[in-house]
């Protein structure tokens, strides 16, 4: 047997595996990352696509950077939602969907891009928030509360309560998740079984879910193009597309 067909039969039996566990589970717990994103275009945040201009990702989604030069990052979000609003989910986002529709069924996501709300997927925990949503700057009192906005080649926008700047509803870096969905994911880890399906499980405390499933006796798998920090944690780890893995899976359980 040659290595591409050994490599096809440890991941045709660990495709098994879970579609096995997850045949019996009463709570399923799924997380997401920037892979489940990929195939529908849309570009990772990390990489090299990550650059914009001279900036990289990571100077420019801060609160210190909003403050010092707010119309730059605005406009670098604006050409993000650009790019975003043309793309569409693709087959990992439906299989999520479908199974998010059975009781016990919980999906986590740290993606800003709400290609998960586009396929209906019920009991969504969007913990970095939406690139879809702005806030008050200024923490208004009724500004605090994101509200929707889809518009794209948008002058800087204004918080329609107080009239100060909005800014992206997302989570930057230097700032905590939202409480209530922070609680909300930790509640998620009492389950039979947890996914994490295209993250690199490097940005907490996101990646310290899977391991909170596994201390709760969870059967635990990762599908990730690349070995990641949980790779080795997990029950099954599959390298592989989640959304050629995914299908696959959802077909097993109909067997």
């Amino acid at each position: 047997m040659d290595k591409s067909m050994h490599r096809s039969s440890i991941i045709d039996g660990q495709i098994d595996a879970i579609a096995a566990r997850l045949r019996h589970a009463k709570r399923v717990t799924i997380l997401t990352g920037a892979g489940v994103s990929a195939a529908s275009g849309v570009p990772t945040f990390r990489g090299p696509d990550g650059l914009w201009r001279q900036y990289r990702p990571q100077d420019l989604a801060t609160p210190e950077a909003f403050a010092r030069d707010p119309r730059l990052v605005w406009e670098w979000y604006d050409w993000r939602r650009g790019l975003i609003a043309r793309c569409c989910p693709n087959a990992a986002h439906d299989v999520i969907a479908r199974w998010s529709a059975r009781p016990g069924t919980t999906v986590i996501t740290q993606n800003v891009d709400d290609l998960h709300l586009k396929t209906d997927t019920q009991r969504l925990i969007r913990i970095h928030g939406s690139i879809w949503e702005l806030s008050c700057w200024n923490r208004c009192a009724r500004g605090v509360t994101p509200w929707r906005d889809e518009q794209v080649q948008l002058d800087q926008p204004h918080c329609p309560y107080c009239g100060a700047l909005a800014r992206p509803a997302v989570v930057w870096f230097g700032e905590a998740l939202r409480h209530q969905d922070l609680e909300a994911a930790a509640r998620a880890t009492a389950c039979d079984v947890f996914l994490t399906i295209g993250t690199s499980a490097v940005v907490y405390p996101a990646a310290g879910l899977v391991h909170e499933a596994k201390r709760r006796n969870a059967f635990t798998a990762e599908i990730n193009r690349d070995e990641t920090e949980a790779s080795s944690v997990v029950d099954v780890a599959i390298s592989g597309r989640a959304e050629e893995i995914l299908p696959e899976i959802e077909r097993r359980l109909e067997v």
